[in-house]
């Protein structure tokens, strides 16, 4: 009777870990809503910081209007490994 029990316990308490535990999620915030471009809108505005090699330095895209053409493109993941 008590390896019965003992074999009973065991097989509980496995069954027990092998069941995942449900972690809560995080509450998500709300953002600003998502931009809705199309090929040839106008940009909004916007300023990046960059390194020159000796400071870091503002970017903006306001700079460049009706001066040159500027050409935007994101490369997700560049430079991460992923």
């Amino acid at each position: 009777m008590r390896r019965r029990i003992t074999a009973f316990l065991t097989l509980f308490l496995l069954a027990a870990a092998s069941v995942p535990a449900q972690e809560s999620k995080p509450a998500q915030q709300p953002g600003p809503p998502p931009l809705k471009l199309k090929v040839g809108d106008t940009v909004p505005d916007f300023t990046l910081k960059y390194y020159d090699g000796a400071a870091m330095k503002d970017f903006r895209l306001s700079d460049y209007k009706g001066k040159k053409n500027v050409l935007i493109g994101f490369f997700i993941f560049a430079f991460t490994g992923g």
